[in-house]
């Protein structure tokens, strides 16, 4: 099915084996995608679905699968908002609880994570943890953490680390226990690992041309930030992310705001979202950090000293490149890569992300919405090994 809304397209498949809730809950979970996380509009989508294509059938209505979801905790019912100077059924002594069509529903926190587990294994496939850190990189982290194992005491160790227990042990083996003695050969320190750790931010473009021409890409960028997000939760723990958006302005979103987000009417102020993302790196004990842009278009709007915007939406124009350019040599001088996913093919966007590219000495993508999310992942994983070298 074709939606002249968004532009996206379903295809159906035939599994015998998934139960009525299944069928409708992996509809369920893709169609809330494009309604930026509102549950009644992805109801009725899946209603016009149901009326094409008879998804449900009379043992099985979609109100049996509306109810089922709030029954597994994954969404919830609203109080319904009602005119001023009604008075609710129980200010009135009815027991009839009104119309239920007026209440409305919304994600709950569980919904929120299953949602970016799907996009986790739809981008990065199952990716099995591994623990805190354990990726190689440029320099190794500020801190070190116990492995599991003993060795023993050397001079300089810290003396924190030294394992009490294993040192008495020690101690009554060597010496005997009827006069108790300890001294250095008896020591044991728990043996530490550093673990390198990394800081990112992802900066994601929501300016109009986002969702221009009705084509719909802030869907796949907001899926590949779920995805990139659950990825460091499972795989990199002690890893951090920071998610931040940029229009007109820049700001920081959390990541249970995700599947809200929505393309503004905003030109692209590129070098806000870069001032931003620097600010927030500055802040972090990681000694290695990187930045993810993702962006369809040029840089179009800059932010003035007295708070008012310069934006040109013609062309390239030399100012706002020239700054957009300086903040890549600075994050360059701080040693920040920039890996920019370019979501276009123009040749004057491909000679300007160029230019920007070899300001930071970064790297860039010139990418398809489909193969956003797999060039995120590889590149992800490459920062990692090539600040192995």
């Amino acid at each position: 099915m074709s939606s002249a809304r968004s532009g996206f397209r379903f295809t159906l498949f035939d599994e015998s084996s998934l139960t009525p809730f299944d069928k409708l809950y992996e509809i369920f979970q893709e169609v809330i995608a494009y309604t930026n996380g509102d549950v009644d509009e992805a109801f009725e989508w899946i209603e016009t679905l149901d009326k094409e294509y008879q998804i449900t059938t009379p043992e099985y209505t979609l109100e049996d699968f509306r109810q089922e979801l709030i029954d597994k905790g994954l969404i919830e019912q609203e109080p319904p908002e009602l005119p001023e100077n009604e008075v609710t059924p129980q200010e009135s002594g009815d027991q009839n609880t009104g119309d239920v069509s007026r209440s409305k529903h919304k994600m709950t926190a569980k919904l929120e994570r299953v949602l970016r587990k799907r996009a986790l294994n739809q981008i990065f496939g199952k990716i099995k943890p591994l623990g805190a850190g354990g990726h190689r990189a440029q320099k190794s982290g500020p801190g070190a953490e116990a492995n599991g194992q003993f060795r023993t005491y050397s001079f300089g160790d810290d003396l924190s680390q030294i394992s009490m227990t294993e040192s008495i042990k020690n101690a009554q083996v060597n010496h005997g226990v009827d006069q108790f003695e300890m001294n250095d050969q008896d020591l044991v320190v728990h043996d530490t690992e550093h673990f390198a750790q990394m800081s990112t931010v992802l900066m994601i473009d929501i300016s109009h041309s986002m969702i221009l021409y009705g084509e719909d890409r802030i869907t796949p960028a907001k899926k590949v930030a779920m995805a990139l997000a659950e990825l460091i939760k499972t795989r990199y723990p002690k890893d951090q992310l920071d998610i931040l958006v940029f229009g007109n302005d820049a700001w920081s979103i959390s990541l249970k705001e995700l599947p809200y987000l929505e393309v503004g009417p905003y030109h692209t102020n590129t070098v806000a979202g870069l001032n931003l993302a620097l600010d927030l790196l500055r802040k972090k004990k990681q000694t290695n950090k990187q930045i993810f842009m993702i962006t369809d278009g040029k840089p179009s709007c800059l932010t003035l000293s007295d708070g008012t915007y310069y934006k040109n939406p013609n062309g390239l124009d030399p100012h706002i490149v020239g700054r957009c350019c300086d903040m890549a040599r600075l994050a360059r001088k701080l040693h920040i890569p920039i890996t920019t996913f370019m979501i276009a093919q123009d040749p004057y966007l491909i000679q300007f992300i160029q230019e920007f590219t070899q300001a930071n000495q970064g790297k860039a993508f010139y990418t398809g919405l489909d193969d956003l999310g797999s060039m995120i992942f590889e590149d992800y994983e490459n920062n990692r090994s090539k600040r192995m070298r």
